[in-house]
């Protein structure tokens, strides 16, 4: 593709991830920030598309948006009424909100700002280039350095400690 349609294609991405992100946390509704927070995933399922990551965008798609997601919405049913609003909160935790984004928004600066980038060497920017889904499966079961499987089993526990209290939440009713 073009560079110049690369570069619409992410900023488009970006700043609907960015706008959506802020009224996923910022809405009063429950539902309505679940309903943000799915559009944030899908959007972001849209990076993985534009890098040619296209197992890992199904992934992102199935997993994230159709699984966690729904999980979350179940537990929102269970746990809240239909008409529940969330309150204003006092000025003193949107201040202490807003120093711990402008904290994390450091960090990544500095994170970005000290690593170089070598977009030469990458051939997905070229879109001519798509990853090994065997080098992907390796990567995320293996146990050597750089391989996922610890943080993979500790996010299914995580998981089953959800499941378990929103059973636990929803039965006392």
């Amino acid at each position: 593709m073009d560079p110049i349609i690369n570069l619409i294609i992410f900023v488009c991405l970006g700043v609907a991830i960015l706008a959506l992100s802020v009224w996923a946390v910022s809405s009063k509704s429950l539902l309505r920030s679940a309903t943000f927070l799915l559009l944030v995933l899908i959007c972001t399922a849209g990076f993985y598309l534009f890098l040619n990551y296209h197992f890992l965008a199904a992934v992102q798609i199935s997993v994230y948006a159709g699984g966690v997601l729904i999980l979350f919405i179940f537990a929102i049913f269970l746990t809240s009424n239909k008409n529940d609003v969330l309150e204003k909160h006092e000025a003193r935790k949107y201040i202490m909100g807003g120093l711990a984004a402008l904290a994390g928004i450091a960090v990544t600066a500095f994170a970005l700002l000290k690593h170089q980038f070598m977009y030469g060497n990458n051939p997905t920017i070229e879109g001519d280039y798509e990853m090994n889904m065997k080098l992907i499966g390796e990567t995320l079961m293996g146990t050597d350095k750089y391989q996922y499987l610890l943080p993979f089993e500790v996010l299914s526990l995580l998981l089953l400690a959800c499941i378990i209290g929103g059973i636990l939440i929803a039965r006392k009713r």
